[in-house]
């Protein structure tokens, strides 16, 4: 079977497509014909040599997934030959509180990830897919989806008639705008371009801030809610961008820390004291997460924007697409 290894860390250059043995399942585990997968910044970082560190040789790159059962090994129940599935970001972490030991193993950087034409997961670590969904759409979730959900509605506990801050147009902040217009939650978006800014209207963006045109976002944020705030921030932009987030979210409200995208800063305490905001950094999320966003994405037959598909015999120009930064929503990679 064919599948891409980070032959070179370092650069994009050194993704190298393969030839490896197809493996098998043993017990507990299935074999997964890998259909579709996306990219995320990480992956990015990852290959790059950014991302912690340098990366090992060898690794398979890539969290996000989908794909189809074709093999169980010995006592395997929760999926069988046939099904479509995802695998989980985190196999550790399927239930409950993050805890140490949960999220260290993570697709794509710990362990191999599933840019392969075949993988082996444990059969705890998978998700059905939503039926109505393509492998290619059920692919942009297992990372980005998740992260979305987490920060929105397993920290923020966001409702109708909350209002909410993201940052850009990438995959993360493309779902929360949609999850947010799921709960009935209004929206404020920042990007610096216009254009981008247009289309996330069509996708129900309420308050459109083009960043660059208005460099203090925080005033424009609370101008657009009555001075008081935003009740959650999907904060994405890191070090560059949270010292504004810290000013435009309400007393008492919450920031999920995504990103690492931009710049450094420090930080003044006494205004997350004095505002009484909660900061949680979010680490993508569990399987319980994951399988109660699919059913809340099933029953409202949500679809992820998906920017570009490019052939799996492409990779390298999929990660030069993402290191261009001009996508709106997912890049994915077809098999």
């Amino acid at each position: 079977m064919k599948q891409y290894q980070l032959v070179r860390p370092g650069s994009i250059e050194g993704l190298t497509l393969i030839e490896v043995p197809k493996p098998g399942p043993g017990p507990g585990q299935a074999l997964i014909r890998i259909r579709a997968t996306s990219l995320n910044y990480r992956d990015l970082m990852m290959v790059t040599g950014i991302y912690g560190g340098q990366t090992r040789a060898g690794l398979v790159p890539l969290s996000d997934g989908a794909g189809e059962v074709e093999a169980v090994g010995p006592d395997t129940s929760r999926v069988k030959p046939g099904d479509r599935v995802c695998a989980i970001f985190s196999p550790d972490w399927l239930g409950g509180a993050v805890r140490e030991g949960l999220v260290e193993r993570a697709l794509g950087g710990a362990i191999d990830g599933v840019l392969s034409e075949y993988v082996v997961v444990p059969e705890g670590a998978l998700v059905h897919m939503p039926d109505h969904l393509s492998f290619e759409e059920a692919a942009t979730l297992p990372c980005a989806a998740v992260t979305a959900w987490h920060s929105m509605v397993d920290y923020g506990r966001v409702k109708a008639g909350d209002s909410i801050l993201t940052q850009g147009t990438g995959g993360v902040s493309i779902f929360a705008l949609q999850f947010a217009k799921l709960l009935g939650a209004r929206v404020i978006g920042t990007s610096s371009s216009d254009e981008k800014l247009r289309r996330a209207r069509e996708l129900g963006l309420d308050e459109a801030i083009n960043y660059r045109n208005t460099p203090d976002w925080q005033e424009a944020v609370l101008s657009s809610t009555g001075g008081l705030g935003v009740d959650h921030v999907v904060e994405v932009g890191g070090a560059g961008t949270i010292a504004r987030s810290l000013q435009a979210v309400r007393m008492g409200g919450t920031i999920g820390v995504i990103g690492v995208l931009t710049g450094r800063a420090e930080i003044d305490p006494t205004v997350i004291l004095r505002r009484r905001v909660g900061l949680q950094g979010i680490s993508v999320g569990s399987r319980e997460m994951f399988e109660s966003m699919n059913r809340a994405i099933a029953m409202h037959g949500m679809r992820p924007i998906i920017d570009r598909v490019f052939p799996f015999e492409q990779a390298q120009e999929a990660w030069h697409y993402l290191e261009g930064a001009t996508h709106f929503g997912k890049i994915v990679i077809r098999l």
